[in-house]
């Protein structure tokens, strides 16, 4: 199981969505020094249903012999955004549902937008939406709360700001659109708004027949520690549907609440630059 039960009612809007479950073993490991993006909580510090994030932390560090010192692995977490038929056909914007995968494609977390039809068809890239995300027992964990505001590069006062929650009406972290005339840029902070990281992406985001990559980097930007990358996934799923298929590698040290708010800067790049059909364009 992802997180432990709920000993709440659970979340309505998740009622059609729960599966089986199982639970992941827990290892003992040593762990490296926190820094400024590590993880600094300890398991009774951490918000409800993140535990998960931890536990594949402490199962994914390994001793490398060779040269007799720690060897940090990439934490993938997979992002699979349904298909809606209503969508697929009519091509009318519905709202959005993904399922958040572990690396061996387990489901972990469910999350749904919600917003309104006139709100979701009128400013379809840049609107506003609050996307609820649930263990698999139902309980919210993670809030994603996205204001209306701007996304180019002519209004560099309004642009994209969202906003992390785990748990719900606890802030856990922030995702700030940069001014910048030809990169995507965007900065991580943490629930304090201090920098924490920054995600840079390419000068074009169409990705025809290939992956496009986010590149996810320290403060200085010189050092690279992990990526978002919006996957390839066919010519008629990507030409045709709105739908898309993303990867975050982050550090598996990186603070839980950080890898809560990359997962919430994944939605928003799904929506500022994959929205619409023909894959970015």
């Amino acid at each position: 199981m992802a997180s432990q039960e709920s000993e709440g009612q659970t979340n309505p809007v998740f009622k059609d969505y729960l599966p089986g479950s199982s639970d992941l073993s827990e290892q003992d490991k040593p762990a490296e020094p926190a820094g400024p993006w590590k993880q600094a909580s300890h398991m009774h510090n951490l918000p409800p249903g993140l535990e998960y994030l931890n536990q594949v932390q402490n199962l994914s560090q390994c001793w490398n012999c060779s040269v007799s010192s720690w060897t940090p692995l990439l934490d993938r977490i997979i992002i699979h955004q349904q298909v809606e038929l209503l969508e697929a056909i009519l091509g009318t914007e519905t709202c959005s549902k993904y399922e958040i995968k572990n690396h061996l494609g387990q489901r972990v977390y469910f999350a749904v937008e919600e917003n309104g039809c006139f709100n979701r068809n009128l400013c379809s890239p840049i609107r506003s939406f609050t996307i609820r995300i649930a263990d698999n027992s139902g309980r919210e964990v993670i809030t994603v709360n996205r204001p209306l505001r701007c996304n180019s590069c002519w209004f560099p006062c309004f642009l994209q700001e969202l906003e992390v929650q785990s748990p719900p009406g606890t802030v856990a972290g922030y995702v700030v659109q940069n001014w910048d005339p030809f990169l995507p840029k965007f900065t991580i902070q943490n629930e304090s708004k201090e920098d924490v990281l920054k995600i840079i992406g390419p000068y074009a985001t169409c990705g025809c027949f290939e992956d496009v990559d986010f590149e996810v980097k320290a403060l200085n930007e010189m050092s690279t520690i992990g990526k978002i990358s919006k996957y390839w996934s066919g010519f008629v799923n990507n030409v045709f549907t709105n739908t898309a298929n993303f990867g975050i590698q982050v550090p598996v040290d990186l603070d839980v609440k950080i890898k809560a708010v990359m997962i919430g800067a994944c939605f928003l790049i799904d929506l500022m630059f994959f929205e619409n059909s023909l894959d970015g364009f």
